[in-house]
């Protein structure tokens, strides 16, 4: 009873030290609990069955990535307590002269640890529970679920797994505790007050060589995922992955060798103000944390990464839904043997093939509805029609399929197909062809042919293109502008030629005009065209897929984003802080030379700034190249601006990074004017 109480008297005592140690177990907790209980609100009860599916899947994701964030927050909570510790060796060596034992010190750490944790546990959970709130009306709008069915929600589930995975770290914390106190020795403890860490002056020659070693390994693997330098498959992807990290540890390991240096060859710089003061600490707190810069550096590369990456496909995949979606329902079938398919069903139509089934275009879909044929030449591949830009491109695009076939309509059939939909029709000369194309990173290479008047060639006649940029159209709708390339060629193209039927279209709208007749029709639809060999698209079913996998894209980059993010800017100002404590002394002596409090707290300020800014303008660095190459990666993902994924990744970092180097400057502050 008396060490539990000793141990709530030293957490009183020594609370503005557990500040920041403290928030971020709250802000852990909270999010931990808000992203476990996006399934807590019965108005999730009320959306469609598909909808259903994807919130599974989405919390099911969560879940998983919820293990992967518990391992995060407990080596955080780990590092964060060895900084705690170490700050109160000499306390720990006073108990022992005074006679207490390691076991019972042990036991002071753990009744200070119990209380911190369950404080911090409930403070978060009752902040997660709040969120939690205005997280489910998110998400209810996001599937537009009835809002009228909201209420206030408290999931236990969420509740359980919080107190499990924090239950599961605090205890590696107790191990950890009781480990360090156990290895420490009685004079260590009692001297502690009076050293640091100690720093080991690595030798400039080998720095430097070192640092150059390090910006060859990072400028290779910025240049490789450029495709400057061969190209990059699947299998060399962590081959860059782990040479950048290496890189990234050895610029950190010779900046320290080479930093005080650099900076002392500028002696207008270097002598000026308290510089000489500030870049030593620099130089000695980047030396002790070489692993730790390193680690922190690769996580803000993981949390911009993460953050531009997802809210970019976000913006991809619901910009221009309601654009790209002008009918109800787009059926699509290819006209080949396929799909378990007989020789005679191939050569039928949508219509055709399901009246077969019992399904009758004219009885089900309104009248206007408009179905086409396109067709496809023998040995016409996307290869073929690149012409003069051949080799430039599949050297620089090695990851796509280049035996994919082309596409061909008549000029007649797709301007009925247009009109319907809405979108431009075109006019073409007998020797002329339309090339549609509007996936973004399709278009560039696509136009390389296209302003060489790359010609196509068929059945020895040679057609031009009559624009030297690809055109907006599409025959299919989709959710996204996904398509790749189809050639709209004059209808004389087609007479008479060995042109082959490729796939058939049917467009069009439901009989009923009211949403929840028109979801009845399309389920029946889908009763029977499923295990069929046609496609259905729907606006009601690309609406949902496209709400659900934003929604499941942008929770996962926001859970991840915010973890590595708080775990990054957490272990900085802690150490910031345990280091003005090791440094109040030196502080001291600048004031009682004549520093004046002012110019020490601008020197505090430039000291924490650029130990701040280090891993992070790093892994920016990175991320200039991360992001290419996940864009290039992803080529199936039409990335679109990402102007607004920018903006939103650079006030998210700003506003939580920013606050934690505000909160360590304020309480450096306080600390080294003790």
């Amino acid at each position: 009873m008396m060490l539990f109480k000793l141990s709530i008297r030293n957490l009183k005592r020594s609370i503005q030290d557990y500040t920041i140690y403290f928030l971020t177990l709250v802000l852990g907790v909270a999010v931990f609990y808000v992203f476990n209980a996006l399934d807590s609100q019965e108005v999730m009860l009320t959306v469609s069955a598909s909808t259903k599916e994807i919130i599974h899947l989405m919390l099911t994701m969560l879940a998983g990535v919820s293990v992967f964030v518990s391992v995060i927050l407990g080596f955080l909570i780990i590092y964060a307590n060895h900084f705690l510790i170490r700050r109160r060796k000499k306390e720990f060596g006073l108990y022992m002269t005074l006679g207490m034992s390691r076991g019972s010190i042990s036991r002071i750490l753990l009744g200070e640890t119990a209380a911190i944790g369950l404080i911090s546990l409930g403070a978060g959970l009752i902040i997660g529970i709040f969120a939690s709130q205005l997280m489910s009306i998110v998400v209810a709008r996001m599937f537009e679920a009835d809002m009228t069915a909201y209420t206030f929600a408290f999931s236990r589930g969420a509740v359980g797994k919080t107190v499990v995975y924090f239950g599961i770290m605090y205890l590696l914390v107790i191990f950890f505790n009781a480990a360090a106190i156990s290895r420490y020795k009685l004079l260590d403890l009692l001297t502690a007050g009076r050293k640091n860490e100690r720093v080991r002056m690595k030798n400039p020659v080998l720095s430097a060589a070192v640092f150059v070693c390090a910006a060859g390994l990072l400028c290779y693997c910025y240049l490789s995922v450029l495709g400057f330098l061969g190209n990059v498959d699947r299998n060399r992807v962590l081959m860059l992955i782990g040479l950048g990290s290496v890189g990234t540890f050895l610029f950190f390991w010779s900046l320290a060798g080479i930093l005080l240096r650099v900076v002392r060859a500028q002696k207008n710089f270097y002598l000026k103000g308290l510089n000489t003061f500030v870049f030593r600490q620099l130089n000695s707190q980047i030396n002790t944390t070489v692993c730790s810069m390193t680690v922190i550096c690769l996580m803000l590369f993981m949390t911009i990464g993460v953050l531009s990456c997802g809210v970019s496909m976000n913006q991809s995949m619901t910009a221009e839904l309601e654009e790209r979606t002008p009918r109800d329902v787009c059926m699509t079938k290819p006209m080949e043997e396929e799909r378990g398919m007989t020789e005679a069903e191939a050569g039928l139509s949508i219509g055709e093939y399901l009246e077969n089934r019992g399904w009758k275009a004219d009885q089900e879909l309104a009248e206007g509805y408009v179905e086409i044929t396109s067709y496809t030449a023998p040995g016409l591949t996307w290869e073929q029609t690149l012409g003069e830009s051949r080799e430039q491109v599949m050297a620089q695009f090695p990851m796509l399929d280049w035996t994919m076939r082309e596409e061909l309509v008549p000029l007649s059939q797709y301007n009925r197909m247009a009109e319907y939909y809405g979108i431009p029709v075109y006019e073409l000369e007998d020797d002329e062809y339309v090339l549609l194309c509007n996936f973004d990173s399709m278009k560039g290479i696509r136009e390389l042919a296209l302003r060489a008047g790359a010609p196509l060639n068929l059945d020895g006649k040679a057609y031009r293109p009559r624009y030297e940029t690809c055109q907006e159209g599409y025959l299919s709708m989709g959710s996204s502008r996904t398509v790749l390339g189809i050639y709209v060629l004059p209808d004389c193209a087609f007479e008479e030629s060995t042109l082959v039927p490729y796939c058939n279209y049917l467009t069009g709208d439901y009989q009923e005009s009211k949403e929840a007749q028109k979801a009845r029709s399309e389920e029946e639809l889908s009763d029977i065209t499923d295990r069929s060999a046609v496609y259905v698209v729907s606006k009601i079913g690309l609406r949902e897929s496209s709400v659900g996998i934003a929604a499941i894209v942008t929770f996962i980059a926001l859970y991840l984003g915010i973890i590595f993010l708080i775990s990054s800017a957490a272990v900085l100002a802690l150490k910031e802080l345990s280091d003005s404590m090791d440094n109040r002394e030196r502080y001291r002596v600048l004031r009682e030379l004549g520093a004046e409090q002012e110019l020490i707290r601008r020197a505090l300020l430039k000291q924490m700034g650029i130990f701040f800014l280090l891993p992070l303008g790093l892994a920016f660095v990175h991320s200039l190249f991360g992001v290419q190459f996940v864009n290039r990666m992803l080529v199936l993902v039409n990335g679109g601006s990402q102007l607004g994924a920018i903006l939103f990744t650079a006030v998210f970092i700003t506003a939580v990074y920013g606050g934690y180097f505000a909160a360590a400057y304020l309480g450096g502050r306080r600390i080294i004017e003790e």
